[in-house]
């Protein structure tokens, strides 16, 4: 696992600004015998404990471990763990934002109508966009989870002044 240069504070901007923050994350590798579901945990923890020195939390950490062909209610692109949050934690879906550096996670948030999909070029984000560019044009793409902030808070301070 590799934390970007600047994801912590830009999340902590997030944060800040009032969002809810959760990961929602398919780890086939345990449905393929890679690797434990515990393995996973561990995993998450870690990433939990470091983006705390920032102020950052999540909210909750929503996984299907599922391998590809197999059954699951939560494998993005499926939409479920985002209408879980949703109903869990009271989200308004229309005003919040799904970031991921894939097709599938930008699918999730299509299929749930949040309010913008946003691609990171950071992990298989430019790889990603360089294989599907054509698949892109309603969502956002930024470098980094340093541009998914501003741009969210950007947008939301338009908004804002707007109504």
């Amino acid at each position: 696992m590799e934390i970007f240069p600047g994801a912590g504070r830009a999340l902590k901007k997030l944060l800040d600004a009032g969002f809810k923050l959760f990961i929602v994350s398919n780890q086939s590798g345990v449905g393929r015998g890679y690797f434990t579901l515990a393995d996973v945990d561990r995993v998450n923890e870690h990433l939990a404990r470091e983006l705390a020195r920032d102020g950052v939390r999540f909210e909750k950490i929503y996984i299907a471990p599922e391998a590809p062909a197999q059954p699951s209610k939560g494998r993005k692109p499926s939409p479920q763990f985002l209408f879980d949050a949703r109903d869990e934690f009271n989200l308004n879906l229309a005003e919040s934002f799904m970031v991921g550096d894939k097709l599938i996670d930008l699918e999730c948030g299509w299929n749930a109508a949040v309010k913008k999909s946003i691609l990171v070029r950071t992990g298989y984000g430019a790889e990603t966009e360089r294989a599907a560019a054509n698949k892109f044009a309603s969502a956002v793409i930024v470098d980094d989870l340093s541009g998914v902030a501003e741009w969210v808070l950007k947008i939301n301070s338009q908004f804002a002044i707007r109504n």
